[in-house]
Formats: structure tokens, sequence, C-alpha cells
């Protein structure tokens, strides 16, 4: 592929990014294209995964409506979307996109976040081990536990434990299996 001229490629080449590597577009510096292609690829992820809880919730809710559900449920519903149930079905789209929208930027800004930190004290210390994955982890979870509703003192420490106790497994593990 290398021989190829670039006003020679076609749409399809474009798209599937084939003569400039694994990323859809080039933003001139291989930190910002792998900050902005896990942004974009996470974000989406997010979307689905909100989207889905909710046709979930919406499908159980209709079928067990005479039922109590269980505790565990009612109170994750609670909690994920407030607004949902609006007296219209526009305030319950509108409350709904709205909800889609913040998970959606809460999965990209961890996963942009947690790449860019990666690949920058890759580059920093000229090393990729459980270091800088424990560092990245860290310091993702305290961007998680920033953008939740719910940021006191224990929860961004309880994120940012968890995000580099999370990180330095899978790099360890990665290794082994």
């Amino acid at each position: 592929m290398g021989s190829r001229s670039i006003d020679n490629l076609s749409l399809v080449d474009e798209i599937r990014c084939t003569h400039s590597g694994p990323f859809l577009y080039d933003l001139g510096h291989p930190l910002l294209n792998r900050v902005a292609d896990s942004f974009v690829k996470a974000a989406g992820i997010g979307a689905l995964q909100s989207v889905s809880r909710e046709a979930y919730f919406t499908v159980a809710g209709s079928v067990d409506s005479n039922s109590v559900p269980p505790p565990e449920l009612s109170s994750i519903r609670k909690q994920r979307f407030p607004g949902l149930k609006g007296e219209t079905n526009k305030e319950s789209l509108e409350a709904m996109v709205k909800s889609v929208g913040k998970e959606s930027i809460q999965w990209g800004l961890a996963a942009g976040v947690y790449s860019g930190l990666t690949y920058g004290l890759k580059e920093a210390r000229g090393a990729h081990d459980w270091k800088n994955s424990a560092i990245a982890g860290a310091v993702t979870g305290v961007a998680v536990a920033l953008t939740s509703d719910e940021s006191s003192h224990e929860h961004i420490v309880q994120y940012a434990i968890t995000g580099a106790a999370m990180s330095t497994a899978a790099n360890i593990f990665a290794g082994i299996f």
C-alpha cells in the first residue's frame, strides 16, 4: 500500500485509513490521534450501553408493571435516569438524550485520558510497564469520579485506587495470557 499515491485512494480506502494507520483521522501528532480515536470509540460504546440499559429498564418496567423491581435495579434506575419519566414523550426523549450524551462523554473522557497518559508516559519514560498503567489508571479514575454526580473525597480516592488496580492488573495479565 506504500507505493500508492494519496491522490489515487478510493473512498473506501479513505474511510478505512489503510494508508495512514489505524486511526480514522490525522490530527498531526500521534498523541492527539490516539486520544481522539479512543475518545470517539469509547463514547460510541458508552452511548450504546446507555441506550441498551434504558431499553432494558423500559421493557422490564412494562412487563412487570404490577410487581416491585428488585431494590438494586430501582436504585440504579433512580440514579442514572432521574428525569426520564417526563410528562410527555418529548420530555422523556430529551432526558434520555441528555443522559446518553453525559454517559458518552464520561466513557470517552476515560478512554481518552487513559490512552493519552499511557502513550505520553511511554514516550517520556521510554518503557511501557505496570507503572505507566498504574499512574494512567489512577488519573483516569479521578477524572471519571469528578464527572459523576457524587464527587466526594472518598469517592475520588476509591475511583483512583480502582482505576490503578484494574489497569495494572490488565497490564500484568496481558503478558501472561
